[in-house]
Order: C-alpha cells, then structure tokens, then sequence
C-alpha cells in the first residue's frame, strides 16, 4: 500500500498493519506455531512461551532456549548460545537503522525500534520503506512490525494447546515458512549485481561452512564472505557508473 506524505501517524500506521497482514504476519505466526508446542514439551506455562515470543522475538533462539532447558543446560551456557545466535541481528540492524532514523530522534527510540529487527520485518523493511515518506516510516515500521509480533504471539498460543493434535513432522516444518520467505522477499528486492551475488553466494557457502566450521559461526562465516564479496561487486558498479 502506497503512504502519502500528508497521512497522519495513525492511517501510516494502519497501512503497515494492512501490508504485515496480507501475508507476512501470517507466515511468521505460523512459524512460531512450534514455539508453543515445544514450550509445553519441556514444562514451561503458556505465558512464558508468549513472553519468549514478545521478547526474544526469533524463532531460532526460542527454539535453542527451550531445547537448552529441557537437556539440562546450565543458564549461563544458554545465555551465551542464544547470545551468539542472535548476532546475526546486529548487521541488519545497522542495515535498517539508517532508513528510520530521523535528526532529532533519541536513543532510546532507536533502541525501541532495534526490538523489532527480526528477519521479517527486516527483509520487508528494506523493500518497502524506501517508498515510505521519511517523517512516515517509524509509524509505518512500528505498524507492520507489531502486527507480526501480534500474530506471531497468537500462533504461539495456538501451537501450546495443539501440541497432540500436529503431527512433529508438520509442527517442524512450520518453522520453515519463515526462512522460505525469506528468501523469497530477499529475491523480490534484489535491485543490482551486488543483491545477486550476496544470496547466490550465501547459498552455495552456507552449507559448506556447516560441514567444515559449524559450532553457530558457520552462517556468521558465510555471511562475511558473501557480503564482502557482494559489496566489492557493488562497489565496482558504482565506480563504472
């Protein structure tokens, strides 16, 4: 949906719920569908699978937090594991920042909208804000972005109580919608050469950087590599245009 310049900060915001809700809030809500169930497998109440969703907000880390505590894990040892599974949100903070930052806006704003930097929200973010008028795009970022957490805390609500009623293999596959679509939003915004060579070569890295280095820095890995390279790629376009 288009925004207009002369939108007030609640019609912004409501046309980011609107683009959240036609289709990705739901692939991210039936994503986390897992969370719930796997919650209850280790014991934990519902409200704390909810909370995990509202404030980890990664699917990944919820899955490495419960799966910790029901091997037995120390906490300091979980901490640490969910702490480097979630540096890969540091690189594409700092890539998002600069499109809603506004002179003027505090720190803590900052920090608020950094919460909110999760893979999809992320990925539609980058595609959709550049159309977004610059005094629009927090209101339409917060929109979108608290609308999947909405969902996203429905489905895992959902997912606590349909534990014996989803079959494992279809409760696991649930949790790759979101990296599919991933993938899939990252291919609709690929702009130049650059785009194209970051997901090309990340693909054809990653698994190799699994089997060889592994231990939660193989996509860490990866990620350097294909963006260094991407970035040269880019940087080179640049410089002949």
């Amino acid at each position: 949906m288009s925004v207009s310049a002369d939108w007030s900060w609640q019609r912004v915001a409501l046309a980011g719920m609107r683009d959240a809700l036609s289709l990705p809030a739901w692939v991210v809500g039936f994503g986390l569908v897992g969370i719930g169930s796997l919650a209850r497998d280790v014991g934990y109440p519902v409200e704390v699978a909810v909370l995990s969703t509202m404030l980890v907000w990664a699917g990944p880390s919820q899955v490495i937090f419960f799966a910790s505590i029901a091997a037995g894990a120390a906490w300091s040892a979980i901490a640490i594991a969910i702490g480097f599974a979630s540096l890969r949100f540091l690189p594409m903070t700092v890539a998002i920042l600069p499109l809603l930052r506004r002179p003027g806006q505090s720190i803590w704003i900052q920090l608020a909208l950094s919460h909110y930097v999760a893979v999809t929200a992320w990925t539609e973010g980058l595609r959709r804000l550049p159309g977004v008028p610059p005094p629009q795009r927090v209101a339409y970022f917060l929109g979108f972005a608290n609308t999947c957490m909405v969902v996203s805390s429905i489905g895992t609500f959902s997912g606590y109580y349909l534990v014996n009623a989803l079959p494992i293999p279809f409760a696991a596959g649930l949790l790759c919608l979101t990296p599919i679509f991933f993938l899939v939003s990252l291919a609709a915004g690929i702009r130049h050469r650059g785009d194209i060579a970051a997901m090309a070569l990340g693909l054809v890295l990653a698994p190799i950087c699994d089997r060889f280095i592994g231990g939660g820095f193989d996509l860490i890995v990866a990620g350097v590599i294909a963006g260094s390279i991407a970035f040269l790629i880019g940087r080179k376009r640049g410089r002949a245009a």
